[in-house]
């Protein structure tokens, strides 16, 4: 199988997704770190640990394309395994992840998602979808695995130009369900999302405290379940600067707004240049 980790310009956080996908208890897998043109020291990152780990490879497209739809699918082209399995990043698997996905296709399954852990500036941490939840609703890609003849026919992953008002993520997964049925949501919380988008001007100062804390953490817990449920009984997690991202983002994530709009506005949130994004490869997909 494979692991998809798309990646821009972010360096410091890589050692801790790599090591997350590391820890796992299921070891039978590739690793492509696919850069969206990155032009910091990521390479260097990536082949420092794949010189100790010959699972890990790095991959950079020569130009970006703001999405990870671009690295994604080129990940998939270089891929070599039946199975294709995302990790954003900036985030983090508990490890018995990929098992219990794999464990699920293996029982015929096209497409396989757990919940996540959602850490949030602002609010207490929680469990996204609630547990065995299914349907076409947005789900984070560290959350999926997916078979990769399936993604082929079903034309890989789309960019927000091409989504109308539904994000990739949920335009993937609607393509998908129509073709090979709803996705199979597993019962459990099997990884930990922190999304850049709710952290101003994340890609400018470019921390990585909060994957080493819950990485730690992670390592620490006799029982991942039980660290849910702590998680989600404490405070709200820091703000910047007293900044209430879920607040100040809401008028964007409304259903109505154009996915394009939604992710130019999120990108200059969270200190990226606003570009169209581009659409690559398009000509290779059946």
């Amino acid at each position: 199988m494979t692991v998809l980790i798309p990646t821009f310009n972010w360096s410091s956080v890589l050692p801790y997704s790599i090591a997350s996908v590391q820890d796992q208890t299921f070891g039978e897998f590739e690793l492509l770190v696919v850069g969206d043109g990155c032009t910091d020291d990521s390479k260097q990152v990536v082949e420092h640990l794949a010189a100790t780990d010959q699972r890990l490879r790095w991959l950079n497209l020569v130009h970006g394309t703001g999405h990870q739809a671009g690295p994604n699918n080129e990940g998939l082209r270089h891929s070599r395994g039946e199975l294709i399995a995302y990790l954003g990043h900036d985030d983090l698997w508990f490890p018995r992840h990929l098992e219990g996905l794999v464990a699920a296709i293996d029982r015929g399954s096209m497409v396989a998602y757990s919940s996540v852990l959602m850490v949030n500036p602002g609010q207490a941490p929680f469990v996204y979808p609630p547990r065995g939840q299914t349907g076409g609703e947005w789900l984070p890609p560290c959350s999926m695995m997916i078979r990769a003849d399936a993604l082929w026919k079903v034309g890989g992953w789309r960019f927000a130009s091409q989504t109308g008002t539904v994000d990739p993520e949920t335009d993937l997964i609607r393509r998908l369900a129509q073709r090979f049925g709803p996705p199979t949501a597993l019962p459990t919380v099997s990884a930990i999302k922190l999304p850049a988008s709710y952290r101003r001007d994340v890609y400018r100062t470019r921390p990585c405290h909060e994957q080493a804390r819950w990485l730690e953490r992670i390592r620490a817990a006799p029982d991942n379940e039980a660290m849910v449920r702590d998680a989600c009984a404490e405070p709200p997690q820091p703000t910047i600067d007293g900044d209430d991202p879920v607040a100040c983002l809401a008028p964007v994530m409304a259903p109505s707004v154009r996915a394009a709009d939604r992710q130019r506005v999120l990108r200059a949130y969270k200190g990226l240049e606003v570009e169209p994004d581009q659409p690559l490869h398009q000509d290779q997909w059946p």
